[in-house]
């Protein structure tokens, strides 16, 4: 009986042994990795991890789909049908150019790198941010308005944002932050108004930031399409041969429903997928422009700088939240403070 049980899975064994070796080898090199350098394995684990899981994930759903495919006694070979591939991919990289503006395009490919490194804010950037955040209210409360707007207005030059490297190095975000600073400075908006002013450009930036998703949202919708014109030239390619044997005849016309079979897989089996990955990647990537507005908006209802910095806090997603110990030792001590995800000072020696 248990022999019986277990024959219907003797062709699934070696691609699920695959898959699983697979994965028991993605976590082999990640704990190794982790315990050679445990130091540095924070600072890129999510990196590691994210590249390792698009792949290894890629992996399984290739291997299922023709592992399946075998099982059930298809010959793999003729699913090898390149040039209904070309058709498929290329109609589908010609309307997307045609679709979007060139700009969209390339951000549309770094997009797809980003999210396969998985390449989203750290416990460390946030920190960053913050400590600025911390530094600049401080400076307000206890400085004129000349000294601090030698730090909006030339940041790349000022101590304040040289301390914080990962907010320095991003210009977008730092333009957002020097922006609103300067409208408080000036003292003569109301706190709504600075509200609905940030709503509209957040709204903005994130409509900017998820071009490539919705780009791409709309090529996996067109893709089964796709697929549907490549196998009807092939039935059109078929339709010259009817007077062929049938097995001649057979074979066209099953190449011909590989383009229909290609399209369906890779809209909902590798386009769609990433696609959600990218929308995942590029909210988080959002989100600390909710946090500048979260603790800029407080301050400016009178909070001091340190609770100003906890409202900001609060904005950053539970599995990379800083506790607020060391956000405390953050702004208090700087950016040298001892996180997690810090390297210790021998190695930044």
């Amino acid at each position: 009986m248990d022999s019986m049980t277990r024959a219907p899975l003797a062709p699934f064994a070696t691609p699920l042994q695959a898959a699983a070796n697979c994965l028991r080898g993605a976590g082999d090199l990640e704990a190794s990795f982790a315990q050679a350098s445990p130091t540095r394995y924070s600072r890129w684990d999510r990196r590691w991890s994210g590249a390792l899981g698009s792949f290894v994930g890629i992996f399984i759903t290739v291997a299922a789909l023709l592992g399946g495919f075998a099982a059930m006694g298809g010959h793999l070979a003729v699913l090898m049908q390149p040039w209904e591939f070309v058709i498929i991919i290329g109609t589908a990289v010609g309307t997307f150019i045609v679709a979007n503006p060139w700009k969209t395009v390339v951000d549309s490919g770094v997009a797809c790198m980003q999210a396969i490194t998985n390449a989203v804010p750290g416990q460390r950037y946030y920190l960053d941010l913050l400590g600025a955040l911390h530094a600049l209210m401080r400076e307000l409360r206890g400085k004129g308005r000349n000294e601090v707007e030698a730090h909006i207005d030339d940041p790349s030059n000022s101590e304040i944002f040289k301390a914080f490297p990962s907010v320095l190095g991003d210009p977008s975000l730092l333009q957002f932050i020097c922006d609103y600073v300067r409208l408080i400075i000036m003292g003569n908006a109301r706190t709504h108004e600075i509200e609905a002013l940030m709503d509209e450009e957040i709204h903005t930036i994130v409509k900017g930031k998820l071009a490539p998703y919705h780009a791409l949202v709309t090529v996996s919708e067109a893709m089964p399409a796709l697929g549907i014109v490549a196998a009807v030239l092939g039935v059109i390619k078929a339709m010259g041969a009817l007077d062929q044997s049938p097995k001649l005849l057979g074979g066209f016309i099953g190449a011909a429903l590989v383009g229909t079979f290609a399209g369906i897989f890779l809209s909902y089996g590798i386009i769609s997928p990433f696609a959600i990955k990218i929308k995942m990647m590029r909210e988080k990537k959002c989100r600390p422009y909710i946090i500048v507005k979260q603790t800029l908006l407080a301050f400016m209802n009178g909070a001091m700088p340190q609770i100003a910095v906890e409202h900001g806090r609060k904005m950053i997603s539970s599995s990379e939240r800083p506790s607020i110990d060391v956000v405390e030792n953050e702004t208090i001590a700087g950016p040298k403070a001892v996180v997690a995800d810090a390297e210790p000072k021998a190695a930044r020696a």
